[in-house]
């Protein structure tokens, strides 16, 4: 039998590319409903489905584990029992991957490792908005930004404004050229 699985990635939210890559491979796809690393139902009913002979196409890496170990976790069960896992993207399945010369290997290691991160950081920003939470870095406060304006009207130096009111001296020159001001050293 020839499974294919999906899961929603970072850039590709409805897993329409996923589909798109195996249509027309695959008997039966299982498809998560979240990209999240907890719960991953389907992949677990597919680990449980197949048997000896059997193939599981994904598009890439990452819509397969979350991380290098998970990844490697579930190579071990696939080698064991048999099945052969195709990576789409990477051109290559399960034996390859286990006979690669090291090069190449640290290649798809490393493109992994950075899908990896784009896809926690995602969902970690995802929930974030959805709980309300702010995002990037706090806006410094209207007065200690008015104060430092000023002392920097007044001539004070760099160093002096940024012990006093903690504002840097990059931040400074965004809000003076902002108000027209300028900001050359």
């Amino acid at each position: 039998m020839i499974y294919g699985y999906t899961r929603p990635l970072y850039n590709d939210q409805q897993s329409e590319r996923q589909l798109a890559s195996l249509e027309g491979k695959c008997d039966r796809i299982l498809q998560e409903e979240h990209g999240t690393p907890k719960k991953r139902r389907q992949l677990e009913e597919l680990l449980m489905e197949v048997q000896a002979g059997d193939h599981i196409y994904v598009e890439k890496m990452i819509a397969l584990a979350d991380t290098f170990h998970h990844l490697m976790d579930v190579l071990k069960v696939c080698e064991k029992d048999k099945v052969t896992i195709h990576f789409l993207r990477e051109d290559m399945d399960n034996g390859t991957l286990l006979n690669m010369y090291l090069r190449d290997m640290m290649t798809h290691v490393l493109q992994f490792q950075s899908d990896s991160i784009k896809q926690s950081t995602t969902h970690g920003i995802y929930e974030a908005k959805r709980q309300g939470k702010s995002i990037g870095r706090p806006k410094k406060s209207d007065e200690n930004i008015k104060k430092a304006m000023a002392m920097y009207q007044d001539g004070f130096k760099l160093f002096d404004i940024k012990n006093e009111t903690g504002i840097s001296k990059s931040t400074l020159y965004r809000y003076l050229e902002s108000l027209g001001g300028g900001g050359e050293v």
